[in-house]
């Protein structure tokens, strides 16, 4: 086992990469294709951001939706174009949206996703519990206009191909977490921006499902908005290869530093193998 780490010229571009044994991290965009190879990886685990220049949160325009959305149909294209055949997609989205006016997010992205070729397999709802974040309510105590507000998120299942995967591999999820988790309701809570130092991160507890429950032992997991490192962080701890992108250097040294922390706290885990 490689003990050492070290940041090398990507060979796509002048941007840097972060290598830590079949641990990946390439500070890039993942709108540029020519970052990972076609039909590479095994299964992808990602939350897009919002905030892609547009501040489409804060605005009424729809054009500034439709530029989101162009957005999403050409980083879910490029995941499409680096899916191994029998490939997963799992992708945290939003219900939908209220700031700047209501949007149908998930029904939106669902749709592009399977234009670009993408195979619909279900819809996990995670109940993350943030009722109590609630501050618009539309008409107080009348039928004029009240806001319904949802306070879940998605996770849409998706695939290339065919569902059923054509080789075998080593599975290491047990009873309990299959049957537990094969229920497309998952309750477990959000994780701390000011804990984690980022403005949108996910649980752990959120990739380390996917992975279990979606790949086998050794896959190539990508997330093409690594942020704060936690999917890259989760493949590493259940031995699973890794590809990240991440285009903010802050958040590639913030994901960095979390992933070489959770290695020390680790250490001697997986030097037998």
């Amino acid at each position: 086992m490689i003990d050492t780490y070290d940041f090398i010229e990507s060979n796509q571009s002048h941007h840097h990469s972060y290598i830590y044994n079949n641990i990946t991290l390439y500070n890039d965009s993942a709108l540029n294709q020519a970052v990972l190879e076609s039909k590479s990886l095994d299964l992808i685990i990602t939350s897009p951001p919002y905030n892609v220049g547009i501040e489409y949160n804060s605005s009424m325009d729809s054009n500034d939706y439709k530029e989101y959305l162009e957005f999403s149909r050409e980083w879910i294209e490029n995941c499409y174009f680096w899916a191994k055949e029998g490939a997963r997609f799992c992708l945290n989205i939003p219900l939908d949206k209220n700031k700047g006016g209501q949007q149908s997010v998930g029904a939106d992205i669902t749709s592009i996703a399977k234009k670009a070729g993408w195979n619909y397999h279900s819809t996990i709802i995670w109940n993350e519990g943030n009722i109590s974040r609630r501050t618009a309510w539309g008409s107080w105590l009348s039928a004029s206009a009240p806001y319904v507000i949802a306070p879940v998120e998605l996770i849409l299942v998706l695939y290339k191909g065919e569902w059923k995967k054509k080789h075998k591999g080593q599975s290491d999820i047990n009873k309990e977490e299959f049957m537990s988790w094969t229920n497309g309701l998952w309750t477990f809570n959000g994780e701390s921006k000011k804990r984690i130092g980022h403005p949108a991160p996910f649980p752990r507890e959120l990739p380390r499902r996917c992975i279990k429950l979606f790949s086998y032992v050794g896959d190539v997991v990508c997330d093409p908005f690594c942020g704060s490192g936690t999917t890259m962080i989760e493949s590493y701890l259940n031995k699973r290869q890794f590809m990240g992108i991440e285009l903010d250097n802050k958040y590639c040294e913030l994901a960095k530093n979390r992933f070489l922390e959770t290695i020390e706290k680790g250490r001697g885990l997986f030097d037998e193998q």
